[in-house]
């Protein structure tokens, strides 16, 4: 990261610390440090419950005015740029992805609006990890005055007062829940440094990276990270931890290049031993219960294994540690090829590792558009799953399929609440996860697949 960048998150690091050190010194003033925190953002305490449905009905009933949302967004990056030049170096080189990430931000509120409470509690935990980026409520107060300027601009002479205020206050809503999850994390950094102690190129375009991070990196299994090179300053991208905790602290990675110039690479190819990167707060929920009530079934295809690994590793310490968490599981291995086969040993070796699993391979995942129809096909024809529960990790266009025909049946389904899946791309198809800069992050599924 380049020494501008450094200095800046230094002095937030700074700032965080003074902050954290008045409200343990002085707990009662919490609150009230809260409230001021989010009228800074331009979004005072409410006086009663947001009516998020009325402000949905009149977003929805003009947004032919600002869609397709392209050169909205484009308009309002080259205000807040032209009014507040400094910004500009809280986003990464290439604005591409953040330009597709926001879209994902505008349709994800306006599409959720009539459920603050739900709204509400994924802008909280976004909060945390926007900490990653050195955001603060100043630099909300910019993104709304340029959202204006945009809106104004896009819409044109049949834009008013009413429509733009419904913006305004869904914007408001969104960033004062961000601001409180901000101010509840000053207990933890805003990222963690960790050195690369492994980097192993399995294919081409495949890289198995272990870290070590400087500070204690809490975390479960089955839970992701936002990870960022040096090499590309503010540019991050999520990727699942490929292990349960372990007592040395060492964490791992799988990453799959998915196209130059971008994080991917960077990881890939660009990364060594001993150089340093920058992680976020894990998320997610993708994890095992405390209390499993159900044997498990597991389906990962490509990277997808990742997090398959994890939860097999934590699920194999538990059956070794505590009485009645003898639960089986059985893993679907989806590959186009045995070769493909990266990371994981050969499906005779997992049976042999772990007695309680059962492992099936299927071979010939495409590619084309029908390129995981043989996994679900098989996942679905085995039957039997309505007593377990289900994590399904990999690509969307197996999740989203896969997800169907568990929960369509055959009768008796596999209840939608006890699959637990990667995010489905949302309608801009924008990258799910943290991004970059000081606009508001998507809200992720269950867990994150990464950037495969």
């Amino acid at each position: 990261m380049n020494t501008v960048n450094d200095s800046y998150h230094s002095l937030l690091a700074r700032h965080d610390a003074m902050r954290l050190r008045r409200q343990l010194l002085s707990p009662g003033a919490r609150q009230a440090a809260e409230g001021e925190a989010g009228t800074r953002a331009g979004a005072a305490p409410p006086q009663q419950p947001y009516d998020g449905a009325a402000d949905q009905r009149v977003i929805t009933d003009h947004l032919e005015l600002v869609t397709p949302f392209g050169d909205l967004i484009a308009h309002l990056y080259d205000a807040m740029f032209a009014h507040w030049p400094y910004l500009r170096r809280l986003f990464p080189e290439s604005m591409e992805f953040q330009r597709r990430h926001l879209e994902g931000i505008f349709w994800y509120l306006i599409e959720n609006l009539h459920d603050p409470d739900e709204v509400a509690s994924v802008f909280t935990r976004l909060g945390r990890d926007h900490r990653k980026l050195g955001v603060r409520p100043a630099h909300y107060r910019a993104f709304e005055a340029a959202l204006c300027e945009a809106l104004r601009r896009t819409a044109g002479p049949r834009w008013n007062e009413a429509m733009e205020q419904a913006w305004v206050r869904m914007l408001r809503f969104a960033v004062a829940a961000m601001v409180r999850g901000a101010e509840a994390a000053l207990g933890e950094p805003p990222a963690w440094q960790a050195t690369v102690t492994g980097h192993e190129l399995r294919r081409p375009d495949l890289a198995v990276l272990r870290v070590r991070t400087h500070e204690p990196y809490p975390y479960r299994a089955g839970q992701h990270a936002a990870v960022a090179s040096p090499l590309l300053p503010q540019a991050w991208r999520q990727y699942s931890l490929a292990c349960a905790p372990r007592p040395d602290g060492e964490l791992e990675f799988h990453v799959r290049l998915t196209g130059r110039g971008g994080v991917s690479e960077a990881l890939v190819t660009r990364t060594r031993p001993g150089d340093t990167l920058r992680l976020g707060p894990a998320s997610g929920t993708m994890t095992l219960d405390d209390d499993l009530a159900h044997d498990l079934l597991l389906v990962a295809s490509g990277t997808g294994w990742a997090a398959a690994k994890a939860l097999l590793q934590e699920l194999a310490a538990r059956r070794a540690t505590r009485r009645g968490a003898h639960r089986a599981a059985h893993l679907f291995l989806g590959v186009r090829h045995p070769s493909a086969l990266y990371d994981t040993e050969a499906p005779d070796e997992l049976r042999r590792r772990y007695p309680w699993l059962q492992v099936t391979q299927v071979v010939g995942e495409g590619p084309g558009p029908g390129e995981h129809h043989a996994l679900a096909e098989v996942v679905a024809g085995h039957g039997g799953w309505s007593r377990h529960l289900a994590y399904v990790s990999g690509p969307p266009s197996m999740v989203g399929p896969l997800v169907a025909r568990l929960t369509a049946g055959p009768s008796p389904a596999l209840p939608a609440a006890r699959i637990r899946h990667d995010p489905l791309p949302d309608r801009a198809q924008g990258l799910p996860g943290a991004g970059s800069g000081p606009g508001p992050a998507p809200p992720r599924g269950r867990t994150a697949p990464g950037t495969r």
